[in-house]
């Protein structure tokens, strides 16, 4: 019953996100390419729900990035509309809501490859699993990149508002830092918190 309930609340928001999400998105291409990965990593931890349950903290993270993923599709990265208040407030020259999605993309990446290469023993605890962690997250940034590249070239005009670089000609690089600030920041932030839940989760298997 402990678990049921999160898992139920996870389920529910994730549901009435998408639906919100898709309701009249600003563009239909976009909507389906942003939240893709979401729908895919809803897939991935349902199937595995029973096999291999990650920890809480892990469970959490990956809502979080999934309703950043929705949120950007409903509107496209470049017109969200609270982050053009913040450009306006804070005199930016860009709509940096897709920064956001790019710290979330190292953020919490970080965490899911540090339970994985802990739980799997890939290393043993330390600065290698810190190191290796990093390196998957902008690893897994560069190969996006790649995707939003390959996308454009196969559809043209119509991936402009997927690839949201608004002009500015730095926009890949500046990409990966923030996923490599990302995850550097959740794992100096979040490790202990992980670490507390890794052992509480090795202990009821």
């Amino acid at each position: 019953m402990s678990q049921t309930l999160p898992r139920l609340a996870w389920a529910a928001v994730f549901t009435l996100v998408l639906i919100w999400s898709a309701i009249d998105p600003k563009d239909g291409f976009t909507w389906f390419l942003e939240v893709l990965p979401a729908l895919i990593g809803a897939v991935i931890l349902l199937v595995t729900l029973k096999r291999y349950p990650l920890t809480p903290l892990a469970y959490q993270l990956v809502l979080v990035h999934c309703v950043i993923l929705m949120v950007g599709g409903h509107y496209t990265y470049a017109e969200v509309p609270l982050f053009d208040t913040l450009a306006e407030w804070f005199d930016w020259e860009r709509n940096n809501y897709d920064k956001v999605g790019h710290l979330a993309q190292g953020f919490i990446p970080a965490i899911l490859a540090r339970e994985i290469f802990l739980r799997n023993q890939v290393v043993r605890p330390g600065g290698w699993v810190f190191f290796l962690s990093v390196c998957f997250c902008l690893a897994f940034s560069a190969f996006y990149e790649l995707i939003e590249w390959w996308v454009a070239l196969g559809t043209g005009e119509d991936a402009e508002a997927f690839l949201g670089t608004q002009g500015y000609v730095w926009d890949t690089q500046s990409d990966m830092m923030w996923a490599m600030i990302g995850a550097i920041a959740s794992q100096l932030l979040l490790g202990r918190v992980h670490d507390g839940q890794l052992k509480a989760l090795s202990s009821q298997a």
